[in-house]
């Protein structure tokens, strides 16, 4: 069996996490494809809630037995990726994948599912705004934004390579915009 996934890409505090969580609330025939990785999770993170949390080990020795369709070193010795499996469980219930994903990784996706992938960048206004936002949210180091202030720029270079460039100056209006795109999705043939 198979469906439709839709990919959102956007660098980090760009509000990609917020539109989704709308996404999911307003349209019932999606659902969200919980990724794996080797990070330690944060304070409120729960294991197959929030992410599939694996150790590096067991992480590098999944992408061995090809359990995932895309996974990425997005930092040193922290894996992200998409398990097959999770895929396969969303469209067994008739759903459409929402997918959480770097750059590189939702570039990969699109490129395997094709015309079945709807895959969204969302922009934020500057790389300033992403330094307020992320320093707002006081859930990662100094050091960490810096180094997520800098692959932000590098994630922005992809923008272009989306179907859809989605910018989020404000959230409220840019929520409304991805339900819009996304249903017409969903329900086109």
């Amino acid at each position: 069996m198979d469906g439709k996934l839709i990919i959102f890409s956007a660098p980090s505090g760009a509000g990609k996490t917020s539109i989704i969580k709308y996404l999911l609330d307003k349209i019932l025939s999606t659902e969200f494809s919980i990724s794996a990785t080797s990070r330690k999770p944060r304070e409120n993170e729960k294991n197959g809630i929030d992410y599939y949390f694996i150790s590096v080990n067991s992480f590098k020795k999944k992408i061995e037995n090809n359990d995932f369709i895309e996974s990425e070193e997005v930092y040193d010795n922290v894996f992200y990726g998409t398990l097959n499996s999770e895929i396969d469980r969303i469209w067994q219930n008739g759903k459409t994948v929402l997918l959480d994903m770097d750059v590189k990784g939702g570039l990969k996706i699109k490129s395997i599912f094709k015309k079945k992938a709807l895959s969204i960048f969302v922009k934020p206004p500057s790389i300033k705004s992403l330094d307020n936002r992320l320093t707002k949210r006081a859930l990662d180091t100094q050091k960490s934004i810096q180094e997520r202030l800098k692959k932000s720029e590098f994630e922005l270079d992809y923008a272009d390579k989306f179907d859809v460039i989605l910018e989020n100056k404000d959230l409220d209006k840019t929520k409304i915009e991805a339900f819009r795109i996304v249903s017409e999705f969903i329900d086109s043939k």
